[in-house]
Formats: C-alpha cells, sequence, structure tokens
C-alpha cells in the first residue's frame, strides 16, 4: 500500500464496494450541495465535508459507510473525520461515478 492509499483509504477493491452497497451500505456523498443537485449517487445522501463533525450523529449505529466526492480527495478527509471521532467502518469509495456502478 502506497503512501496516497493510507492517506485517502484508496485501498479498497471494487468488490467490497460492491458487496457492501448490496449490503445497504449507508452511501454519503461529502460534495456541495449544488455539486449534489447536479448528479448523484441514487439512495446516497448529502452531507458536505464542511458538516461532517457537525453531522456525527447520522453515522452512529451504521453497519458500512461508503463516503464519495468528485475525485476521492474530500472523501479521503471525510474518512479520516469519521476516524477521529470513533466510527471506523468507513470506506473511500473515491468518486461518486465509481460508487453509482455498483447502486442498483
Amino acid at each position: 500500500m502506497g503512501i496516497f492509499d493510507m492517506l485517502f483509504g484508496g485501498n479498497n477493491n471494487t468488490a467490497d464496494l460492491k458487496s457492501l452497497i448490496n449490503e445497504g451500505a449507508f452511501l454519503v456523498d461529502v460534495r456541495t450541495p449544488g455539486e449534489f443537485a447536479d448528479g448523484h449517487v441514487r439512495g446516497s445522501v448529502n452531507i458536505p465535508l464542511d458538516n461532517i463533525t457537525k453531522e456525527i450523529a447520522k453515522f452512529k449505529d451504521k453497519k458500512n459507510i461508503i463516503v464519495f466526492c468528485r475525485s476521492g480527495n474530500r472523501s479521503g478527509m471525510a474518512k479520516s473525520l469519521l476516524e477521529q471521532q470513533g466510527i471506523t467502518n468507513v470506506v473511500n469509495g473515491g468518486t461518486w461515478q465509481h460508487v453509482a456502478q455498483f447502486v442498483q
């Protein structure tokens, strides 16, 4: 695993994403509301990166969480913020288009 993978959680393979989504993972788009309105993953919720810590209650008691954004950068930061709050069942899904391909 490279330093980029360690920083941004990019070590998750697509088989894991697909199975987590099929198991009902909590899908969180961390882009801005404007970006979300322009297109998003069906069934996802929009919690912008800036609001992650304020909205921490929405992440509690979720079995699996997949965060994603435009490039994978903000979702990597969101994953780190959630882990700092003790929420460790978080996967950085990368781009929203990447995640969308696994949603039925």
